[in-house]
Formats: structure tokens, sequence, C-alpha cells
């Protein structure tokens, strides 16, 4: 799923949900979904499994969310207000 949307840095909104395939990760997943839809902007919203990459933010604990580039939670399942918060801060 993809979306696009110009943050407060003029470039395109990157959400990431780092996590190698639990349900933990699924749920994060779907909760992030639904902030973007509830919040009616556009994000480009990707799923990252690959342990490499997910090591590359230094993240131990998933899932995580990484909103440009920048890790706002680790090895929590936030609610889609939560996450609405996070993304408002970025905008």
């Amino acid at each position: 799923m993809c979306y696009t949307f110009q943050n407060k840095k003029g470039k395109k909104m990157k959400i990431q949900i780092l996590g190698t395939g639990c349900t933990k990760c699924h749920t994060l997943a779907e909760n992030t979904k639904k902030a973007v839809a509830n919040l009616g902007i556009f994000a480009q919203v990707e799923k990252v499994e690959d342990l490499n990459e997910i090591l590359s933010y230094n993240v131990i604990n998933t899932p995580a969310l990484v909103i440009d580039e920048v890790v706002k939670s680790t090895g929590q399942v936030l609610s889609p207000k939560e996450i609405e918060k996070l993304i408002k801060d970025n905008l």
C-alpha cells in the first residue's frame, strides 16, 4: 500500500513498519494504515521484514515505527490514535 504526502520538509512522507512478520508487526501495520486513512493524508507506507534493514535502524525490539527515517517507536503496538499524533508531529 503506497500513499504520497509532503511533510514539513517538502518531501514525500515515508512511513515504515519494521518487523519480521509476527502478529504484533501485522497489527502495527494495520493500525498505521488506519491512522493514515483517518487523517486523510497521503504517505508512502511500507512493511520492512528484512533483518539487515531493520538492524540498520539500530532497532532490536520489533515492531518499530519509522517516520521519514526517524524511529518513533519500538517494541510496542501503537493504537491508530497514537500513530496519528506521531504523524501530525511530522507534518
